[in-house]
């Protein structure tokens, strides 16, 4: 009977994924409990929510909790076992018929009380076996904590650089077009400027791009790396304690992690671009510059960048400020100083884009460019939809041309005299006025 008892408590610490004793278990919503190593590795790739393992019912992915009095059964189930095996004839010292209580860390082998004191040993580093096994697997788990959140780093960095690459392409080919329809604006004499600007694009495209292959492959690789090390560390976990201790291991766990490529195309001038712009210049009023908590711009874009749930901003200090003119026709161009801006987006908006006093920044009546921050990066990006581009940021000048014949919003690098980017013809179709918001450190 008290057989039948041990054998059934045993069999509910055990994890279902492994097969082994639990190991920092937690419990899920369905009420079931897994190693947590187990658990992760086993919805890594899983969609939210995931399936129990042992059910199938669904149960959202989150930061679970140890369950403390599993990880103390369990404990107290290894020591019964860990006894059980010390009992053994073989275990007891054939010189003091004692019970080998203690482990050597220098030989990794187990020692009676009497010898680990003796002359031979007495210089060593010696541990009570029970004690030691437990914090050996401790040391373990903690390691395994880091390298998760390592895999966890290298693969968010990896998603993201597949991203890049596929936004990059993307954007060099609207780029090359909206160069081509730039020059045809100006005189024919530049058809030689124009050949050479977009040889150069496309030699810059060739070399950046080979840049994030190598660098997503480098991650992929380093993915397959930490993984295997992180199922090394678990299989450790899982041996019984006095093969444990007799496993050598690091104090820790220091990685080089590969970092993604920060793509940037040089912001080649356009010869005329700005002489010609400036036959439409107006001077731009500006007014109701108040500081204001309530338009998330920044948040909201850092919240896309990022593909995460809403940030927490610690700036407080942004202010707004719209145009006193409303323009629906014509060509207009001006420009603003955004050489000292923490974060800033300049452009047009509708009035009742305005009236919100909120937004998401996939709003359709709003063309800004925006220049944000995140981390030690600055990330140029136009709304309208949200799209990033890999151009230099531009210093002092930024100009803004409406073209309402054509229905086209542009940004200028005004120092470098280049095109940061133009909208598509006919995306502009309805009244519009002048926005600026911005932030400083």
């Amino acid at each position: 009977m008290d057989s039948d008892f041990s054998h059934a408590f045993q069999k509910e610490l055990i994890c279902v994924i492994c097969s082994n004793y639990l190991v920092d278990p937690v419990t899920i919503c369905c009420g079931h409990s897994f190693c947590r190593p187990c658990l992760c590795l086993s919805w890594e790739e899983a969609q939210s929510p995931a399936n129990c393992p042992a059910c199938s019912e669904p149960s959202q992915k989150q930061d679970f909790k140890t369950n403390i009095l599993l990880k103390n059964l369990v404990t107290i189930t290894r020591k019964a076992s860990l006894w059980q095996f010390l009992s053994s004839e073989k275990q007891i010292c054939g010189t003091h018929r004692e019970t080998k209580k203690m482990f050597c860390d220098v030989e990794k082998s187990l020692l009676c009380l009497l010898c680990s004191n003796s002359q031979e040993h007495g210089t060593h580093k010696h541990y009570p076996i029970e004690g030691a096994a437990e914090e050996h697997r401790e040391k373990l788990l903690k390691q395994m904590r880091i390298l998760w959140e390592k895999i966890q780093e290298n693969q968010r960095n990896l998603n993201e650089e597949r991203r890049t690459a596929f936004l990059w392409r993307g954007d060099v080919v609207l780029r090359a077009q909206m160069i081509r329809n730039e020059y045809r604006k100006l005189h024919p004499v530049l058809h030689r400027e124009e050949k050479q600007h977009l040889e150069r694009l496309n030699k810059e495209d060739q070399e950046i791009f080979q840049q994030l292959q190598r660098s997503w492959v480098k991650m992929d690789q380093k993915s397959k790396h930490l993984k295997e090390m992180y199922q090394e560390l678990m299989k450790m976990c899982h041996k019984p304690d006095v093969e444990l201790l007799q496993v050598r291991m690091e104090d820790s766990v220091l990685l080089h992690m590969p970092q993604p490529v920060n793509p940037e195309l040089t912001a080649r001038p356009i010869t005329g671009l700005v002489d010609r712009l400036n036959h439409f210049r107006v001077e731009i009023a500006f007014t109701w510059e108040v500081t204001n908590h309530n338009i998330r711009l920044f948040e909201d874009v850092r919240s896309w960048m990022l593909r995460r749930g809403s940030l927490n901003s610690d700036r407080s200090d942004y202010f707004a400020a719209w145009g006193t003119q409303v323009f629906s026709s014509g060509k207009h161009y001006w420009e603003l100083d955004v050489d000292n801006s923490w974060d800033w987006a300049l452009g047009v908006c509708k009035d009742s884009w305005i009236r919100k006093n909120s937004t998401m920044v996939t709003s359709k009546d709003i063309f800004l460019l925006l220049c944000v921050k995140v981390d030690s990066r600055f990330s140029l990006l136009t709304t309208s939809p949200m799209f990033p581009h890999y151009v230099e940021k531009p210093l002092g000048q930024v100009g803004v041309f409406l073209d309402f014949e054509s229905g086209s919003v542009s940004f200028l690098n005004v120092t470098r005299s280049s095109l940061i980017w133009s909208y598509p013809a006919g995306s502009l179709n309805f009244p519009v006025r002048p926005f600026f918001y911005t932030g400083h450190r």
